[in-house]
């Protein structure tokens, strides 16, 4: 009898439940790309920051007139070509209206047609190849070219530094880092200079040859915008054999990686970015108290950031994405991603790192990078300059 009132009551319960289905929670679900392991996962793990952190402020958003929880659905990319497809594949069947990454251009692409097959709009955070937006109508981005970065780090080189050699490093097969240099390299000819370009293979773990072919060559900068894991042994090969040039990079090395590499050394590091702390502007200035407070009340967050509080600026970018994922929902009136991908084009959010609109591409419209140096002693970033294309 006690089973059978039991089940009686657990029964009656459900059907109670099954009739409130007027409080039923209206979900919508985000995808997150990104590596959290490989060689670029210390970067996704800090792109992802600030897309969580971005969730924990505004967790719902109303779109055609019903408000919506806002979930996160993360999968790891591993950093790898080879596993992006898969990654892609899993939030296509866990239904995610618009995914945000990843942060590698090389996994952008390879996952684009997996995206574009089931209808579903991706919004690159900081994946900078030209080839992740070009000929598609349903992958965007938020960040700048590499075209104009490359134009950028050779106008620096060139001006800051009077540089008429280049030493420029790249990982082989790697669409970025390869990509970049390239566009280094043409902007910077342009500009009178002489370059020697090498690529190093996977897996590679020694850079001492490539820091001594810089040194033999007499280069008067040596360029390499490789993976974080890639940028640490550098920095260590470097401070080895007490590189005398400065070392220039792009937005990944934009990392508290390197600045740990870098600290109590006399190795010189500049890189490109695309958000620079110090703006007096209170959504600015809001979302850096507010982000360093997240990571400073979470453990495996901040183990996530790198063991500190330092913000990068693809936490920042992160941050922006999902408040331009909002939009294009709102924008859209629906979660199905075939109207996302028609209403993106018009959508517009002034951001925390500037304003964000989409060129005819699906490319933002950006024309400023920021400089900033590593400070040696404080292990810490400091600003040098906002950059234009000369």
């Amino acid at each position: 009898m006690k089973k059978r009132n039991l089940f009686g009551f657990c029964a009656v319960g459900a059907l109670l439940l099954a009739g409130c289905g007027g409080t039923k929670e209206n979900v919508v679900k985000i995808g997150v790309y990104e590596p959290a392991s490989g060689d670029n996962g210390a970067g996704g793990k800090q792109e992802s920051l600030g897309i969580q952190y971005a969730n924990t402020v505004t967790p719902s958003v109303t779109i055609g007139g019903k408000e919506y929880k806002v979930q996160l659905v993360a999968v790891d990319n591993e950093s790898s070509n080879d596993k992006a497809v898969t990654a892609a594949s899993e939030l296509v069947s866990k239904g995610v209206s618009i995914v945000l990454g990843s942060y590698g251009s090389g996994v952008s692409i390879a996952a684009s047609d997996t995206f574009a097959s089931s209808d579903i709009p991706a919004l690159g955070l900081t994946c900078t190849n030209p080839q992740v937006t070009l000929g598609n109508d349903h992958y965007f981005r938020i960040c700048f070219l590499d075209p104009f970065q490359g134009t950028v780090l050779a106008n620096f080189a060139s001006d800051t530094f009077k540089a008429k050699k280049a030493y420029c490093l790249a990982k082989l097969g790697d669409d970025y880092s390869v990509g970049l240099c390239n566009y280094f390299i043409e902007a910077f000819k342009k500009l009178g200079g002489e370059t020697v370009f090498e690529t190093f293979p996977d897996g590679t773990s020694d850079f001492a040859a490539y820091v001594t072919n810089a040194r033999n060559i007499g280069a008067d900068i040596f360029f390499s915008p490789v993976s974080i894991e890639a940028a640490a042994l550098i920095v260590e090969q470097a401070n080895t054999q007490g590189l005398p040039i400065p070392i220039l990079a792009g937005d990944t090395w934009d990392s508290n990686v390197v600045l740990a590499a870098a600290k109590g050394t006399s190795v010189q590091i500049f890189v490109t970015t695309f958000f620079m702390e110090g703006s007096s502007e209170k959504k600015v200035t809001d979302f850096v108290d507010g982000f360093r407070g997240y990571l400073d009340s979470n453990a495996t967050a901040l183990t996530n950031n790198g063991g500190n509080n330092e913000i990068s600026a693809v936490s920042a970018m992160g941050f922006d994405g999902y408040y331009t994922a909002l939009e294009a929902l709102k924008k859209a009136g629906s979660t199905k991603g075939k109207d996302i991908i028609k209403a993106l084009p018009s959508v517009s959010h002034n951001g925390i790192t500037g304003l964000i609109k989409f060129d005819e591409t699906g490319d933002a419209i950006r024309d400023v990078a920021y400089v900033k140096q590593v400070d040696n002693a404080s292990g810490k970033w400091k600003f040098i300059a906002v950059q234009k294309v000369n």
